[in-house]
């Protein structure tokens, strides 16, 4: 695992032995700022289940302003915070190790422009945790929001919760299905 593109570009990144957590594939990873590159200069970042950081620490090598990342697993945290180090981005980062609903109750009215939601695949955690960045008001208005997730539909049929996005952009690498999607902030009736 290594930063692709950047002021980072070519670092290698820890990442956590076992099956704790599973980083994105480089393919995937590769497509999904493909989709983003023109769109990262000065974003504030949330990287919501982080694994080993890379995805905040990619979109901070690419131009982001800063990144929050969160991941309750303590040596995910750990990992983490080596590879804020090794990238030294320690001045734009602050990470968190709590669960998402925490992370997000505690973030004091921060908002963010992107978001990666790329949570264990069988806890089927995209739904919550969008639900949780609603309750937080976490989102600027047009906010990208990254979901991967084994399930083509990352609203699992909750037409409630669709209504606050658009999705932008699908896609399918192996078992991922990557979904862009950006916050409208419907209008309350």
């Amino acid at each position: 695992m290594r930063i692709i593109a950047g002021n980072a570009r070519g670092t290698k990144l820890e990442t956590l032995n076992g099956e704790n957590t599973r980083p994105t594939l480089e393919r995937t990873k590769e497509a999904v700022f493909s989709m983003l590159q023109f769109e990262l200069r000065d974003r504030r970042v949330l990287d919501l289940f982080a694994g080993s950081g890379q995805l905040a620490l990619e979109a901070l090598s690419r131009g982001a302003a800063n990144a929050v990342l969160c991941d309750s697993y303590p040596p995910a945290a750990a990992v983490i915070m080596k590879n804020i180090e090794k990238t030294h981005m320690q001045e734009r980062c602050r990470l968190l190790c709590t669960d998402y609903t925490s992370a997000c109750r505690s973030l004091g009215g921060m908002r963010f422009d992107l978001v990666f939601l790329d949570p264990p695949y069988a806890q089927r955690l995209i739904c919550p945790a969008l639900r949780a960045l609603l309750s937080a008001e976490a989102l600027e208005t047009g906010a990208l929001i990254v979901c991967e997730s084994e399930e083509r539909d990352v609203f699992e049929n909750d037409d409630a919760l669709r209504e606050h996005f658009a999705v932008r952009k699908t896609a399918k690498y192996g078992a991922a299905h990557v979904t862009v999607l950006r916050y409208t902030k419907k209008a309350e009736v």
